[in-house]
Formats: C-alpha cells, sequence, structure tokens
C-alpha cells in the first residue's frame, strides 16, 4: 500500500474486485492492489484510494507569468506546488521525472491543506496572490487540490490550475466554483495526436468540453507545446486557434518552442521561425497570442 492514501472522490461500487473512477476520461476500472492509468488512484481492500495526498514534489514563489498567465495579475507572484504522476504520456513530457518516472520518496514533503494555506499567507508581502497547482498533472491530486483551494479562498486568496484538462465533467465543474485562473494544455488538434500520448479515443473532444466550461467560469489561457513534425502544421494551428475564437477571440493562447525532453531527447528544437510564424496564423483568429519558451 502506497503512503499517504485518502479516500478518492470520483469513485464506483466495487465489482469482481475491481474499482472504477469516474476523475478523467480513462474511467479506470482498477484491480485491488493495483492503480489506474496514472499511477496513483489505487484500490486498496476494495476502495479507491488517493495515494498521493499531501504529497509534495516541489514548491515554489513562481512568477504569475511563469504559468504561462499573461493576462491574470501580471507582475504578481503565486505559491506554487507540484505532486506525482499525470494521466497521458506525452514523449516530449518536461517534468518527466515526476509525472511518470517517479519516485514517491523524493521531493519536498508530506504536506496538510492547512499548511499550504498557511505558507501561501505567509507568502503575502512577498507579493503572493494565492496557490498555482502546476508541474505535474494536478487533477490527478483533486482530493488534496480541493481541499487546499477551499481553505486558500477561505484566506481571501486565488487558486489557479495548471492542466492538461482532461478531467471529467462532473469533477471539474465541482472544482470550478474554487478556481480563479487555469492555463490549460492544448496538445494539438487531432484525435490522432492525443491517441499517441495515451489519451484514448474521443480526448481532445473531452479536453475541448474542458476549455469550454472553464472559460464560463474563470480566467484561462491555453498553451500549445509546438512540436516539429507533430502539430506544427499551418492549418491545424488555423483550427485550433479559430475553435479557441468561437468561444472568445480574447482567450490567451500561448505557442511554447519544443526543447528535447525525455523520450524526445533526441531530437532538434522547434525552429524559432516556426513558432513566430504560426503565432502569425494564430493571430488572424485570436487578439492574444504570445510566442513562449524562446531561449
Amino acid at each position: 500500500m502506497s503512503e499517504p492514501a485518502h479516500p478518492a472522490m470520483f469513485c464506483g461500487a466495487a465489482e469482481n474486485g475491481r474499482v472504477s473512477c469516474a476523475l478523467c476520461p480513462h474511467n479506470c476500472r482498477i484491480s485491488e492492489n493495483s492503480a489506474g492509468f496514472c499511477g496513483i488512484r489505487e484500490n486498496i481492500g476494495g476502495r479507491l484510494y488517493a495515494s498521493n495526498y499531501g504529497r509534495i514534489s516541489a514548491i515554489a514563489l513562481d512568477p504569475v507569468e511563469k504559468k504561462p498567465l499573461y493576462r491574470f495579475h501580471p507582475g504578481a507572484y503565486v505559491l506554487s506546488i507540484g505532486g506525482f504522476g499525470c494521466n497521458l504520456r506525452c514523449p516530449f513530457c518536461q517534468n518527466s521525472d515526476i509525472s511518470v518516472e517517479y519516485g514517491r520518496s523524493r521531493g519536498a514533503g508530506v504536506f496538510g491543506p492547512e499548511q499550504i494555506a498557511a505558507l501561501a499567507k505567509k507568502t503575502v508581502p512577498d507579493g503572493n496572490i494565492g496557490v498555482a497547482y502546476t508541474y505535474n498533472e494536478p487533477l490527478i491530486g483533486y482530493e488534496f487540490l480541493y481541499d487546499c483551494a477551499k481553505l486558500v479562498h477561505g484566506a481571501g486568496l486565488l487558486n489557479v490550475v495548471v492542466t492538461n484538462g482532461f478531467i471529467g465533467r462532473e469533477p471539474l465543474g465541482a472544482l470550478l466554483p474554487l478556481v480563479d485562473a487555469m492555463n490549460i494544455d492544448l496538445k494539438g488538434f487531432s484525435e490522432g495526436f492525443y491517441k499517441r500520448l495515451g489519451g484514448g479515443p474521443g480526448a481532445l473532444e473531452a479536453v475541448k468540453a474542458a476549455i469550454a466550461l472553464s472559460h464560463k467560469c474563470c480566467h484561462v489561457e491555453i498553451t500549445t507545446l509546438i512540436i516539429p513534425g507533430e502539430n506544427d502544421s499551418e492549418p491545424e494551428i488555423a483550427e485550433l486557434a479559430g475553435w479557441l475564437a468561437s468561444l472568445d477571440p480574447e482567450i490567451p493562447l500561448h505557442l511554447t518552442r519544443f526543447f528535447p525532453r525525455y523520450k524526445y531527447s533526441d531530437r532538434a528544437p522547434a525552429p524559432r521561425e516556426a513558432v513566430y510564424r504560426l503565432c502569425e496564423v494564430a493571430k488572424r483568429y485570436l487578439k492574444h497570442v504570445f510566442a513562449g519558451n524562446m531561449a
């Protein structure tokens, strides 16, 4: 059994020793003493547990622009915390040491929600506006995020979620009243691409639904990592930007430059000129388009 374990939300009744998890579109049916696709949500004795509750991989006071959020309290800082695990398997992951190939003994330690809220309040004099849940995929640690977010709001501070958007509608809807801003990764704009990332059938539509719902409830900015030969065609970026504009042309879009990482460590970085060119394509539809990670 993994520690610390915390009863999980959005689970179904046990059947033939398996429990179902309805947190994300994978809808895993998990055998006893096993974990779901994310590696975090576990069947222990016929009940579903969040084995990463409170386990923090990293904690830092970051500029809010680093999330990236360019049109949400610019110039401010936000206390940023990360956990472990992810419900996608991007071969270009920039944080694979904590999202996929993680060791639970590593990291900053185990924290309670009260400690996170107290630290957020303590850093207000340093320019902190709240807490950002980031670095890995924070929504697979839904229970800890939810508990922290309630206390952070209760302290008069803000909650920021940096996510891949691969989340069920019911869990997302329950969380959104506590969320002030989100940066959502829109990995590409084809189901085939999402399938290669481990998303399964309908993954793109699930992420689009999460973006549309979130945009109705809080400030949303979108990030797409430009990967040569994968998602960098002008027609795809035009379709992506056009769809975002159909929601709201004011939604900020960050097109960021790919650098070799994880299973794509043998690939060349995305050419700067390609990222700038695709930004110009997106600007035909959206008012706020940014080129990121251009070093």
